[in-house]
């Protein structure tokens, strides 16, 4: 699709697909490196940045941050490469490369993504921000595939409330009414289908429902230049939820 196109439907929908954005090498690689980290032949990491569905076991591995930190495969992918180069063209700015991370929803176990935009998150003024969304392997929806408010970007920053998922610490309030007013369309994908979608977009996705598949993504996120984040209030909120992670015994 031609960059005149994607900025099109960027901005009408709230999302572009792009499939074999990635291709069949490069996912192979990037699934050894994830299970390096599941195995803890890569050991740097800081547990606050790993997740599990259950801490004794490893299998459960849910989510990493900052995967661009932590080796450089990940950090190629992310800096100077396609994805950023995307990121420019569907923002319309330089932007700034913010986190590469690294989702699952392990079978039998891996629950629902609850409705969310991640500019609640990012605490930006203005929120402008692209989230990249890409397979490595098979994703149905069995599996729970990617499921987008087709223009819920135009209607801003919604409010969220606390839920009780790892990872996704704050869900949109009112989906039932924002589902009436924007169709929701699901994204099967194939590895290496790449989603991007804006920052206002609502998305949510359904627990894994099978018994012997999981759904591993990799997660890039990109600010515009433009965007200023209120750091000391994104600070505070992630170390506050890295101390109930804690407590409740996730990380």
């Amino acid at each position: 699709m031609p960059n005149s196109d994607l900025v099109e439907t960027f901005r009408a929908d709230g999302y572009v697909c792009i499939p074999g954005f990635l291709d069949a090498g490069t996912v192979a690689a990037v699934l050894e490196r994830i299970a390096a980290i599941r195995d803890g032949r890569i050991g740097c990491i800081p547990d606050e940045m790993v997740y599990f569905e259950d801490k004794a076991d490893q299998s459960t591995l849910k989510q990493v941050q900052h995967l661009d930190r932590w080796d450089p495969l990940f950090h190629d992918l992310m800096f100077d490469a396609a994805a950023e180069r995307l990121a420019e063209t569907l923002l319309g700015d330089r932007v700034v490369g913010r986190n590469m991370q690294y989702f699952n929803k392990p079978p039998g176990v891996g629950r629902p993504t609850p409705p969310h935009q991640d500019g609640f998150y990012f605490m930006l003024e203005p929120c402008e921000a692209v989230t990249m969304w890409l397979a490595l392997e098979p994703v149905d929806e069995a599996t729970g595939c990617v499921r987008y408010l087709r223009g819920s970007h135009a209607g801003g920053l919604q409010p969220h409330s606390r839920t009780q998922v790892l990872g996704f610490s704050q869900g949109v309030d009112g989906f039932d009414a924002l589902s009436q007013r924007f169709p929701e369309v699901a994204f099967p994908a194939e590895p290496g289908t790449l989603l991007a979608h804006h920052a206002l977009t609502v998305h949510r996705a359904d627990g894994n429902r099978s018994d012997d598949r999981s759904r591993q993504a990799l997660g890039f996120i990109y600010y515009a230049a433009r965007a200023q984040e209120d750091r000391a209030r994104h600070q505070a909120y992630q170390a506050a939820l890295a101390a109930d992670l804690a407590a409740d015994g996730r990380i």
